[in-house]
């Protein structure tokens, strides 16, 4: 386990040799897929789904001094390297042992590697009666309401496929999200994500554009930065 110091977070992150981390490091830090958000306004509550070991969750934090993040990740390897990437944070950052899911279920991991199969490419699913459970579930409304917030300035999500379940359920909820960014994944068992997805913000007030793998939606109001690419 080795320490990283950067310009772009607060505090040092820690990263796991021979793990995925550096890939997710990579496409934070490096290609910067989440710089077209850094200009949003008044950044109160970010809630990170799917929030692996942190980083993601650290460049909120200290992109947005004003903000506090709730960093949710189900794999026990990642959150215990959550919670120590994110405790120099504070109070600002509060990390969850759960899946992101449409409703509050018990969850377990699942039993197919997905994709390479590495730390990052984690998946949940519901358990079976007769299971007993690795994680729980928790819906986005039951964040929102844990949290004491109105709204939820940015919601990350980057659940492997789940995604689909999330969106494929009610989505009033969509009406108090200033802003997203989102990995969409279209080869999982939950079936073709950005269907769902594009399905569920039709119509919902948001502006549309992509930053590297993530789909990027803004509540309609001032424009979109330039390093925004809108879809044609």
């Amino acid at each position: 386990m080795y320490p990283l110091r950067l310009r772009q977070a607060s505090h040092p992150l820690l990263f796991r040799a021979g793990s995925s981390d550096v890939r997710v490091f990579h496409q934070i830090f490096i290609d910067r897929e989440y710089e077209p958000l850094c200009d949003l306004p008044n950044v109160h509550l970010v809630i990170d789904c799917g929030a692996n070991v942190g980083y993601s969750s650290a460049y909120f934090l200290s992109r947005f001094p004003s903000s506090r993040v709730v960093a949710v990740e189900p794999d026990s390897g990642n959150y215990e390297m959550l919670e120590r990437n994110l405790r120099s944070y504070g109070d600002r950052a509060t990390v969850v042992h759960a899946g992101i899911w449409s409703e509050n279920v018990p969850l377990k991991a699942a039993r197919e590697p997905y994709r390479d199969g590495r730390e990052w490419s984690f998946q949940v699913r519901p358990a079976e009666a007769d299971e007993e459970p690795d994680f729980r579930g928790v819906s986005i409304p039951s964040l929102l309401e844990a949290s004491g917030a109105d709204r939820i300035s940015l919601l990350k999500m980057d659940i492997e496929g789940a995604e689909a379940v999330v969106f494929g359920g009610g989505v009033e909820w969509l009406d108090k999200v200033d802003a997203l960014a989102i990995e969409l994944h279209d080869d999982s068992s939950f079936g073709k994500a950005s269907v769902v997805f594009h399905e569920a913000i039709q119509d919902r007030g948001f502006d549309v554009g992509h930053s590297g793998e993530l789909t990027i939606c803004r509540r309609r109001g001032p424009a979109i930065r330039p390093a925004l690419r809108m879809p044609p």
